[in-house]
């Protein structure tokens, strides 16, 4: 599994530019990133070249942030491989919180980003349909 860095911000202009400009600072390098926005606040999921320290540096500027375990999928780059793979978790039960696509893709594969409720049998069930995860290392991840 890879750690993903969730941040509650307040949905105002600048926000998100004064958080990736803080990262830049740090010399932190974003893999991918998601905004999950209501009318006052969002929730802003990155996935970064070292997930501690761009904690420690946002926590520093005083914003909340979190750092959660996501899978990252290799999902065959065709029409109907997404809907493929998630068949196949639905028909095994598995309940997806959400999931995201990352900035970036192998030769002949989309890589997506899961959060499951239950990431053991997410893990198993890609395991045993023969369905590729993404490690760190592959990402430049620490």
């Amino acid at each position: 599994m890879i750690q993903q860095l969730s941040v509650f911000l307040q949905n105002e202009p600048g926000k998100l530019a004064a958080i990736t400009t803080a990262l830049a600072e740090g010399g932190i390098d974003l893999r991918a990133l998601s905004i999950a926005d209501t009318t006052d606040f969002g929730i802003l999921r990155m996935l970064v070249s070292d997930a501690a320290k761009a904690r420690a540096i946002l926590e520093q500027k005083r914003y909340s942030a979190s750092v959660t375990a996501v899978t990252i999928v290799a999902v065959p780059d065709v029409p109907g491989g997404l809907a493929g793979v998630l068949t196949i978790l639905a028909g095994a039960g598995v309940d997806i919180e959400y999931m995201y696509s990352l900035i970036g893709r192998g030769e002949d594969r989309a890589y997506m980003v899961f959060r499951a409720t239950d990431g053991a049998k997410l893990l198993e069930t890609l395991a045993a349909n023969g369905i590729a995860t993404v490690s760190n290392e592959e990402l430049g991840i620490r």
